[in-house]
């Protein structure tokens, strides 16, 4: 029902900002909770950010609290990841999820885009 394009990932310095999109088509976007996890080879995905379907709502990993942002345009069916003071344990394929909530649950993911931070 809904197809994620992640986009914005690259390579980095410690300290550093990026700047993650994630495109979505399909479904109506608004109707959808969105949220960024990562994954590194040999670890499980973890929870990044969430945000809620007005945008009114986020949550947030304690590891990057302070530090990152998520947003979303609802016009442009965009969901956005701003990462701050980027440190190297950042470094991760980072993933979009949306989930669509009603009388059943709707998981969908993106491919995922690299996040390289060097030291």
């Amino acid at each position: 029902q809904v197809q994620l394009v992640e986009s914005g990932g690259g390579l980095v310095q410690a300290g550093g900002s990026l700047r993650l999109s994630c495109a979505a088509s399909g479904r109506t976007f608004s109707s959808y909770s969105m949220g960024w996890f990562r994954q590194t080879p040999g670890k499980e995905r973890e929870f990044v950010a969430a945000i809620n379907r007005s945008g009114s709502s986020t949550n947030y990993a304690d590891s990057v609290k302070g530090r990152f942002t998520i947003s979303r345009d609802n016009a442009k069916n965009t969901v956005y990841l701003r990462m701050n003071s980027l440190k190297p344990e950042d470094t991760a394929v980072y993933y979009c999820k949306a989930t669509l909530s009603s009388s059943r649950t709707y998981t969908y993911w993106g491919q995922g885009t690299q996040v390289t931070v060097s030291s």
